[in-house]
């Protein structure tokens, strides 16, 4: 049976190329960055390599890179680190998100809300953050926004210059989870007036255990880790050098790949688009233009994604229903629900985010099946034969 993976957006392979430059740091290059000798200067030189690779790609400064060890840690480092790192008595304690954000912000600030405010921004029905909401809702005791760059199951692309130049103004911390678009498409932190970034390896070829968090020259977190110091006090434990070489070596290609990927994976995308919405019912979540070149999110009425994620593996083929984080559940998505999607629209959903070792072939493949699939599923479905 043909294998065919398009769940890119949950987590990637680990590229050949980045799998070698990892190799001599699990067994010859083994040293603590923290130890004096040369084995721990080799070590130590790697590090501050690597911090300068992913910096570059950004256009941040080296020093403002914080290693950690995925994703889910770096947002809890921006957004705890900030809220704790307030002075002691101060009314500052308002929060602002966006209603579509990944489940790791969602929870840490539901944690905090015990001690602050949160407002969660509603989105139109394209996923879309209204930056003059905003606007709207900054407050004096406002400390942070945090909306993604780029939604993890619609592909959506925020304005993130805008509103971080919105945030700049009105001297509010702006942070974004990069996650899934780090490495993908461009982003300069200056320009675009962000305060903190999130980012993670195995979104784009590297290892997972490996993420990061950019956090602007000046700012101040309370860290989470307590410990040796590692990473400017920020982020203490042994450095995991193997993963971070891993890591800067999938961004070293993202860079020098970027342009000639995104629009292989764009012409793959809208291929994928036109021939899935000559299915009857079929309907395009998130906008169709800014969105992210590899992912494609739709909804098919009367059946059921997680129905279509199982038909399809039995035919060899790795999709999904929505985030990675909470697909095994049974609840719809609130992504979907909150870019108007009814309920059983929404459970209809299937995620399809394509990568790096996509090809034409697997997307005419994919087409033919699910095609298939779904009017098999329709014909069953007691939902259709209601109407």
């Amino acid at each position: 049976m043909e294998k065919v993976y398009l769940d890119y957006a949950a987590t990637t392979p680990v590229d050949k190329r980045v799998a070698k430059a990892m190799e001599p740091y699990l067994s010859e290059k083994f040293g603590n960055t923290m130890s004096l000798h040369s084995f721990g200067q080799e070590a130590k030189f790697a590090l501050d390599q690597s911090r300068q690779t992913l910096a570059d790609l950004i256009n941040a400064k080296p020093n403002e890179i914080i290693f950690t060890s995925s994703a889910t840690e770096s947002n809890n480092l921006a957004i705890k680190g900030i809220v704790f790192n307030m002075p002691k008595g101060s009314r500052a304690r308002h929060i602002i998100i966006s209603s579509i954000e990944h489940p790791c912000i969602m929870e840490t600030t539901k944690w905090l809300s015990r001690g602050c405010k949160i407002t969660k921004l509603p989105v139109d029905k394209y996923g879309m953050v209204n930056p003059k909401d905003v606007e709207r809702e900054i407050r004096p005791d406002t400390i942070l926004v945090s909306i993604m760059h780029a939604s993890n199951e619609i592909g959506t692309i925020q304005k993130i210059a805008e509103i971080g130049k919105i945030c700049r103004g009105k001297k509010v911390y702006f942070h974004t989870d990069a996650s899934q678009s780090f490495g993908k498409i461009p982003i300069d932190v200056k320009k675009m007036n962000i305060d903190l970034l999130t980012a993670s390896s195995h979104k784009i070829y590297g290892p997972k255990g490996a993420g990061l968090l950019y956090i602007r020259e000046g700012i101040k977190l309370v860290p989470l880790l307590h410990g040796g110091g590692q990473e400017n006090g920020l982020r203490s434990s042994t450095v995991n050098i193997p993963a971070i070489v891993g890591f800067a070596k999938a961004v070293e290609l993202c860079q020098k790949e970027m342009k000639t990927e995104a629009k292989r994976l764009s012409k793959l995308r809208d291929k994928l688009i036109k021939g899935i919405l000559k299915i009857e019912g079929a309907k395009l979540n998130g906008d169709k233009k800014l969105r992210l070149p590899n992912n494609v999110n739709v909804s098919f009425p009367y059946i059921e994604g997680e129905s279509l994620v199982i038909q399809l593996d039995m035919h060899g083929i790795a999709c999904s229903t929505g985030s990675a984080c909470s697909s095994i559940k049974l609840e719809p998505s609130y992504v979907l629900l909150a870019i108007g999607l009814k309920p059983q629209e929404a459970h209809g959903s299937l995620r399809i985010s394509l990568g790096r070792f996509t090809t034409e072939k697997e997307i005419n493949y994919l087409l033919k099946v699910l095609t298939k699939i779904v009017k098999q599923l329709e014909l069953m479905s007691p939902f259709k034969h209601e109407k």
